[in-house]
């Protein structure tokens, strides 16, 4: 069917978010294999590592986001309004701070069930520190808040920093939050899709190793294919530290992963899913989608033993 040819610009988006959003709704729900979003083929990993996968599901939390995508597409003054005052903030600073100001663009990673099924924990599981690092806005640091004492952050926009001081967490610097510098430790350290944004991803590795608590675990989000990108940094774009991933499919690339980048960095893998890396759209597009592997890193005991 022809698109009609619409010359105003907001029943033009109007137009365009209906279609897309009837087609997006009709793909998840009815033609889309959701099942892809978390779908591994095992027979293409090493059984060490087949065995250590969780498989996932599109659960009543992911439904929530999704949910929640639908209705702020639909607000279509506040989503010209952000269009247009987005175009102007990125001229000062960069887009994730513009998003803080607008308070949009949330991300999801995991709920709170998908986490608790990743760590292998029962509902009542409770630990003492949980550190964010990179954590945006928050919306995927709540889904693990309830489970800790102390929720710890970090993160280099100041409009998010705002956002993370107003849920009440606390907000470190983001060269003084590892136990060298703080003096904490912690029993769950998230890098969610940060590994491929930031300068020093290797030594990043190396700093939540070493804030670790006994017992504690690093919960990696990795966006594949793995492409680099430094938002904030001084050598276009480009990082100071390179992580190379190659692969011709997704499994291949996460044996790659583990193997070239997390053994040498000194952890094993607890356990690994593939989950879809969602954030809230805009008019025309409800959410936005990447492939995302997730893994929960646990040091390795060799190496605790050399660093002790």
């Amino acid at each position: 069917m022809a698109t009609p040819r619409i010359r105003n610009p907001m029943l033009r988006a109007i137009y365009e978010h209906n279609t897309n959003e009837r087609f997006q709704r009709s793909c998840l729900h009815k033609f889309y294999d959701i099942n892809k979003w978390y779908s591994c083929d095992l027979a293409k990993l090493p059984q060490w590592l087949s065995t250590q996968f969780v498989q996932c599901s599109l659960d009543q939390g992911t439904e929530l986001f999704l949910d929640q995508c639908y209705e702020k597409s639909g607000w279509f003054l506040t989503q010209a309004w952000h269009s247009v005052a987005k175009g102007f903030l990125t001229y000062v600073m960069s887009p994730t701070s513009a998003n803080g100001l607008l308070r949009r663009g949330s991300m999801f990673v995991f709920s709170r069930d998908q986490f608790i099924r990743l760590l292998g924990v029962s509902e009542t599981w409770r630990g003492n520190r949980v550190m964010d690092l990179g954590a945006g806005d928050g919306e995927v640091t709540k889904e693990m808040e309830a489970f800790f004492e102390e929720v710890y952050t970090t993160e280099v926009s100041w409009p998010m920093q705002w956002r993370l001081s107003g849920r009440g967490y606390k907000v470190l610097p983001t060269e003084e939050w590892s136990h060298v510098k703080s003096g904490h430790t912690y029993d769950v350290i998230g890098c969610l899709n940060l590994l491929d944004r930031c300068d020093r991803p290797l030594t990043l590795l190396a700093d939540m190793r070493a804030s670790l608590s006994q017992s504690g675990v690093v919960i990696v989000a990795v966006v594949l294919p793995f492409k680099q990108y430094v938002e904030t940094g001084t050598h276009g774009n480009r990082p100071s530290e390179v992580i190379e991933v190659k692969g011709k499919h997704w499994e291949e690339q996460v044996q790659r992963l583990v193997e070239e980048v997390f053994h040498p960095a000194g952890y094993q893998v607890r356990s690994f899913s593939r989950v879809p890396y969602l954030c809230e759209g805009d008019a025309t597009t409800p959410f936005y989608l990447l492939d995302d592997a997730l893994f929960v890193l646990e040091a390795k005991q060799d190496a605790v033993a050399e660093d002790s």
